[in-house]
């Protein structure tokens, strides 16, 4: 009964003091919208308890990750027929078992594109969240191609509209793609977390997302502002696109496995050095640091030097080493793994602010110095998306 009085508890200081933080930081608070933002707030709370706490939704999460699961059976198969025994069952290998099936999952986002299905979920979807989100339906449009395209390629398809985009929704449209993460690394997350909370945390931050943008940079559209117009792709024959498909995906997955080699050998630098002058590893410097907000995600106080880490090391380099880390770890309890599986599921990162800002100035030169600009409000927009969805997460998982 105690627990779970505290739990409720911590649930809601940590709801406020989110929230608080958004506020603290928006640029004009006179203009927030309160309706639309309680409303997003009522639908991810009960679309999480519906995923996480009910059997219809246990069986809803338990079928698109075992769709995913199929998927990456399929992709294991390629693998193996190029690297053969390197790649052989039993014998993990990362390069080989999660970042190499991204270039499969890349082509099944081609042909969906290629053949005009894709693009038509998207704006549908897209025009159905505008009216709940209070946001424009090309912000909306964007969330959902960021989920679905990733959050480089996505703005190729409205970047006959970045001239006319002014800093306030150039801020949102780059939040919504800082703040999800692309499907064709969703498999590879599969591999390193449980897979109904990767499921779950690409709802949940999906809404989270439209929550924090709404305090941080509100506005309001003036009346024939808010129109989608998307690019149309040039015309390519099928075979075309499968090549070029398969190559982003393989750039994926290099681009990815560099920043992994990179990173983890500059922690285990870091970590020894730590370690010889202050007698504790850099990670757990970090641990220390964030433990006070762990706890406040229903986390056990034994816990959160640990989970504190975990999420520290995410922010400071990327989700991919946070995983990692995460299924190195022992002793953590299930809920303690599921809040922190649900925290990791984004690109709320620094290295993701050069990879944003880089994608659109190669469109145009202005916007992607415009989104370099504001990079630190975006990733610690992006990281109270991120928390947002942990403390309902940390209510809701058992």
């Amino acid at each position: 009964m105690l627990f779970e009085a505290k739990k409720y508890l911590f649930f809601f200081a940590g709801l406020v003091l989110v929230l608080l933080l958004a506020y603290l930081s928006s640029n004009d608070r006179k203009n927030i919208r309160k309706r639309p933002i309680l409303q997003l707030l009522v639908i991810e709370i009960v679309l999480g308890y519906l995923l996480m706490r009910t059997g219809s939704g246990q069986v809803v999460v338990g079928s698109v990750s075992g769709f995913f699961e199929k998927l990456l059976s399929y992709a294991h198969d390629g693998v193996a027929f190029v690297f053969g025994d390197l790649a052989a069952k039993g014998h993990f290998v990362f390069y080989f078992n999660v970042l190499m099936p991204i270039i499969f999952i890349s082509v099944l986002i081609g042909i969906l594109r290629h053949f005009k299905i894709l693009p038509l979920v998207i704006k549908c979807i897209g025009i159905v969240l505008s009216k709940i989100n209070g946001l424009g339906k090309l912000e909306s449009f964007h969330a959902i191609s960021s989920l679905t395209i990733g959050q480089s390629e996505v703005f190729i398809t409205i970047k006959q509209l970045l001239p006319k985009i002014d800093e306030k929704r150039m801020y949102t449209l780059s939040a919504t793609a800082l703040s999800t993460v692309s499907l064709s690394v969703v498999g590879a997350y599969m591999q390193l977390l449980d897979p109904k909370y990767v499921v779950a945390a690409l709802l949940l931050n999906m809404f989270s997302t439209f929550i924090i943008v709404s305090i941080i940079n509100p506005y309001t559209l003036a009346e024939g502002e808010d129109l989608i117009v998307v690019d149309d792709e040039k015309k390519q024959s099928f075979f075309e696109m499968l090549g070029e498909y398969i190559l982003d995906g393989f750039k994926v997955a290099v681009i990815v496995s560099a920043m992994l080699i990179g990173f983890m050998a500059l922690i285990s630098a870091l970590n020894s050095v730590f370690d010889a002058i202050i007698g504790i590893s850099f990670q757990e410097l970090l641990g220390y640091l964030f433990s006070p907000i762990a706890y406040m995600l229903n986390i056990p106080w034994a816990e959160a030097v640990k989970a504190g880490g975990i999420m520290a090391t995410k922010l400071a380099t990327n989700e991919f080493v946070a995983m990692i880390s995460l299924s190195k770890q022992t002793g953590l309890s299930h809920h303690t793994t599921g809040v922190i599986s649900i925290f990791l599921v984004s690109f709320a990162n620094f290295g993701s602010i050069g990879v944003l800002a880089g994608a659109v100035k190669g469109l145009n030169a202005e916007k992607g110095d415009m989104v370099a600009r504001f990079g630190f409000k975006l990733v610690y927009g992006a990281t109270l998306v991120s928390l947002l969805s942990a403390v309902i997460a940390g209510v809701l998982i058992n």
